[in-house]
């Protein structure tokens, strides 16, 4: 029997769910930084810089401090991304979870609770891409608490999402996520969702290799029409 269970979002959840939403992000911090210190771009201007000041200054001491500031200025870059990102997904529709998500058409919002408290959480709602509507739901806001993951909490979530669009007659579910999420790629290609496209999200997203996934499930029962 399941330790825990799948219900509707309630209000009383609304602090455990954005707290939980916001741990979720952040804890990729580490991952974002190593994979910028991965990237050709990141490791040829520190070089750049150690040279630069070793040859001005004459110390490779100086060197050497130059490039541990620039490191840590860029472990505080990426973590400014995903603070933002929080900020902005709290301030938009997890502020008001309710007219977002519950009393919206074709969206719904659910929690894994276990032993009385919010582990697990997931939305779905329409599409922002245009070309999506009327085809597709998108799954949105999933994250797990790392002390309940390997329970089977992230599939049962995902199918929630799953059957909820396929009982509403559309023919795929489409999501995002970040190249740095591993785990979360694992999750939801074993649930039958397959990268259909990869985009950077801004010119320093490029420049650092950095890109967001696009994925996709075909449900049965109806012919989705292919992404564009």
């Amino acid at each position: 029997m399941a330790s825990y269970r799948i219900r509707q979002y309630r209000d009383q959840d609304y602090d455990a769910v954005r707290t939980l939403f916001a741990r979720g992000i952040l804890e990729h911090v580490p991952a974002g930084y190593r994979h910028v210190l991965r990237s050709a771009w990141a490791q040829l201007g520190l070089l750049v810089l150690f040279a630069a000041v070793r040859a001005a200054a004459g110390y490779w001491v100086l060197g050497l401090g130059a490039v541990a500031l620039a490191l840590a200025a860029t472990w505080l870059l990426v973590r400014s991304f995903s603070t933002s990102y929080v900020r902005q997904a709290l301030s938009t529709d997890l502020c008001d979870i309710p007219t977002s998500y519950l009393r919206a058409p074709d969206s719904c919002f659910w929690v894994a609770e276990a032993r009385g408290s919010v582990v697990g959480m997931v939305a779905v709602a329409p599409p922002q891409d245009p070309s999506e509507r009327g085809v597709a739901l998108e799954l949105k806001r999933m994250s797990v608490s790392k002390d309940y993951r390997g329970r089977g909490i992230s599939k049962a979530l995902c199918g929630e999402v799953l059957h909820f669009a396929q009982a509403r007659g559309y023919g795929a579910v489409v999501l995002s996520t970040s190249m740095v999420q591993v785990a979360a790629q694992r999750l939801y290609e074993g649930q039958g969702f397959r990268k259909v496209s990869a985009f950077s999200p801004s010119l320093l997203g490029s420049l650092l290799c950095f890109q967001i996934f696009h994925y996709r499930c075909n449900l049965p029962g109806r012919t989705a029409a292919p992404p564009h």
